[in-house]
């Protein structure tokens, strides 16, 4: 492909994307399960109109980064140390059981093999996939029936944020165990040496860039360097230390998060985002996304894979709720309010494919899912606060009876 069909290609993909996208909304579901479905529409699987091309493969690699990097700048890390020990609890079990889940899962479809072979890092990283939370359309669900600033609201949204940073340390270390020349203390060297690295280089950043915001606060030079931080850290994350280039990215938006001027980058780096890198990101899953290969067998895989996620996030996290003192019906909430899967699904999923630790057939199995999660939700959160409210009233009735 030359670069002016490319320019065709890109068109093609922002307009597809951003269409399917606002339908998408307007019938309650997440925007980028429009944009994978317009890349599934004008990819190979069906109309053919646009093939993935490297061009479309680095603006992607754009996008993820981009996206992190968001993440990394939206992420409160005052909130996260005040949710205390409860959070951090329901965020580790909560990756731990759907980790677990995933793993046996894939072993039991295509066989158990021996620690350390490529078919066992294969089931892992299915797990891995498994493990994060996207709590967008759980935040969105909670404040629509006015519950997100309650107890349970805040539980899950400070687990969710948890659970996507012990995500991507649990995705690190997986890829970083799948290189052939990789010895389990050397990769335990080079994750812990890069974090010790961004801790370090993050405390003489975060003063640098106060600095620069208090003498020239909402000038577009401070998220310009920002976005630069950002592209070198994912950079350094890779080349130096052999970590994925997403975690680099989004750790770089960590530290920059307390800045005065946190959102007003934030809101920078998402207008390029959302007008180019992240609708070319989202469509290229659709690209990449085959159904050549999709057999009976794959089909029976991704219903069990949907069931799994589902299963293993209610059961981890309510039941780690339900452990450290809430009602059954409190726990059930956080189960049910940790188990939507969005973006970071899709970013692992893809980064998987880029190692070769993920068949491109087994896109169908994560999109499956998040449209699943997405969808049963927002419902099944309703219904149980519906039925919490009921009780209360009943209780409140018996009381009033007795009372007269």
């Amino acid at each position: 492909m030359n670069s002016i069909d490319f320019f065709k290609d890109l068109a093609i993909i922002i307009v597809s994307a951003k269409v399917f996208g606002i339908i998408a909304q307007k019938l309650k579901a997440p925007q980028v399960v429009g944009e994978i479905i317009a890349g599934l529409l004008i990819g190979p699987c069906v109309f053919g109109v646009v093939k993935q091309s490297d061009y479309v493969s680095l603006l992607a690699e754009i996008g993820v980064v981009m996206i992190m990097f968001g993440a990394g700048l939206e992420t409160n890390l005052k909130e996260l140390v005040k949710t205390g020990p409860k959070a951090l609890m329901v965020a580790i079990v909560g990756v731990f059981v759907p980790l677990c889940g995933g793993t046996l899962l894939y072993s039991c479809f295509y066989g158990f093999e021996a620690v350390g072979s490529d078919g066992f890092f294969r089931a892992v990283f299915i797990g891995t996939i498994l493990t994060a939370t996207s709590v967008g359309i759980t935040v969105q669900t909670l404040k629509e029936l006015g519950h997100i600033k309650e107890h349970v609201g805040t539980l899950i949204t400070s687990a969710a944020i948890i659970d996507d940073v012990i995500g991507i340390i649990v995705l690190t270390f997986v890829i970083g165990f799948k290189k052939p020349d990789a010895k389990p203390i050397l990769v335990v060297r080079d994750v812990l040496l890069f974090f010790a690295c961004s801790i370090c280089v993050g405390i003489l950043m975060y003063y640098v860039f106060k600095f620069i915001d208090k003498r020239h606060p909402h000038q577009r030079r401070v998220p310009i360097l920002g976005f630069a931080m950002c592209m070198f850290f994912a950079f350094a994350a890779d080349r130096f230390f052999g970590i994925a280039d997403i975690t680099g990215a989004y750790v770089a938006g960590l530290i920059l998060c307390n800045l005065n001027d946190s959102e007003y980058i934030a809101r920078k780096i998402d207008i390029n985002s959302y007008m180019i890198f992240g609708p070319v990101f989202f469509a290229s899953i659709g690209l990449k996304t085959r159904f050549d290969g999709f057999t009976s067998s794959l089909l029976l895989f991704s219903l069990c894979f949907v069931a799994v996620g589902l299963i293993t996030k209610v059961i981890g996290c309510g039941l780690t709720a339900k452990l450290m003192g809430y009602n059954w019906n409190e726990s059930l909430k956080v189960g049910v309010g940790m188990m939507t899967r969005g973006e970071v699904a899709l970013i692992v999923a893809q980064k998987g494919l880029s190692v070769g630790m993920l068949d491109a057939k087994y896109f169908a199995s994560v999109i499956l899912l998040i449209i699943v999660s997405s969808v049963t939700t927002p419902i099944v959160l309703k219904l149980l606060y519906r039925k919490s409210h009921g009780s209360k009233r009943t209780d409140d009735e018996q009381t009033e009876v007795q009372t007269q």
